[in-house]
């Protein structure tokens, strides 16, 4: 049987048989008994018992459990607490099945030649603040970044994918994490108690003379996070240019600022005439940061030609499908 993966309240007990024994922590709920007699007496095991929970996160009864059952190998022991927490994630994972995820995040993670977005999905923003929350997508740009480094491609041009929601779940975890992202998911889950899904990933690679801007809107970063930027929207715009010049990342920001707030459809051409507000041709759209001008004639003086873009918006997509 599964252990519960939250805080019971234990009722200490000794047993008619053995008074003077050692104290029985029982689960009013599950039946369980769990001694706490000599294994704890140690200064080792004690040791042991605090390094677990500090690693894992788990509760002092989960982790005694789990030192208990694998000998004291703290290893061993945390193996056995993920595979028991990822058992517990698959079954509440099922019952939670089927409720909205239009709250979540877009992830960015950028490294080298390579650039990725993701989105990952929960029921409320309380949950999407969460670090652990934050930390699954972490994992799935990870996952997502590995993949596309991965993928042995002589670039002569730049390269773009997609990655739907069951490509994406079965992914592997990481260099330090077993299993699949899907597996992660479930964890997720387990330890939050809210639907959550892996909805999309986009990857972008460049060969020298190409350049990635990137902009997330409602940007956050935590140190634990690393490179990692999170938000609410997140777009990568894809540059041609003949040098490397020092304006090139202020330069790629304000893009990727345009596409997130007027939500081009195309990129269109220097040729096109201006557009007004409704224009769905990037560079003839008026420029976000000064509509006096469109965004071609900002671009063209700064020896930059755009040539493709992605966008996230969170949760995109959901009122489409709940109105059908």
């Amino acid at each position: 049987m599964s252990l519960l993966w939250s805080l019971r309240p234990f009722l200490v007990v000794r047993t008619a048989s053995c008074p003077a024994g050692p104290l029985l922590l029982q689960s009013p709920q599950l039946g369980h008994t769990f001694h706490a007699g000599p294994w704890l007496s140690s200064a080792s095991s004690k040791e042991l018992l605090m390094k677990l929970r500090r690693k894992t996160g788990y509760s002092f009864v989960n982790c005694k459990k789990a030192l208990e059952t694998c000998g004291g190998d703290l290893k061993q022991a945390e193996s056995w607490l993920h595979k028991q927490a990822q058992k517990e994630g698959w079954s509440k994972a099922a019952r939670l099945r089927g409720r909205k995820t239009k709250e979540g995040l877009i992830g960015l993670l950028q490294e080298g030649n390579t650039s990725v977005l993701v989105e990952v999905n929960c029921e409320t923003d309380f949950v999407s603040r969460n670090l652990k929350f934050q930390q699954l997508v972490q994992q799935v740009a990870l996952g997502t970044l590995l993949h596309c480094q991965s993928l042995k491609d002589q670039l002569s041009t730049y390269s773009k994918g997609f990655l739907n929601s069951s490509e994406l779940s079965e992914l592997p975890a990481g260099p330090e994490r077993e299993g699949s992202l899907r597996d992660q998911l479930a964890l997720a889950i387990g330890k939050l108690g809210e639907n959550m899904t892996l909805k999309r990933a986009a990857w972008v690679k460049v060969p020298a003379g190409f350049y990635v801007g990137s902009y997330v809107h409602g940007s956050m970063q935590s140190p634990s996070l690393h490179k990692l930027v999170l938000g609410k929207y997140g777009a990568l715009v894809i540059c041609e240019t003949s040098e490397r010049k020092a304006n090139l990342e202020d330069l790629g920001r304000r893009l990727g600022q345009h596409v997130v707030g007027m939500a081009p459809l195309s990129v269109g051409s220097l040729d096109d005439e201006p557009g007004g507000e409704g224009e769905t041709k990037m560079l003839s759209q008026p420029y976000l940061l000064d509509p006096s001008i469109t965004l071609g004639q900002y671009v063209q003086p700064q020896g930059v030609s755009v040539v493709d873009f992605v966008r996230f918006e969170c949760g995109e997509g959901e009122e489409v499908a709940e109105a059908e």
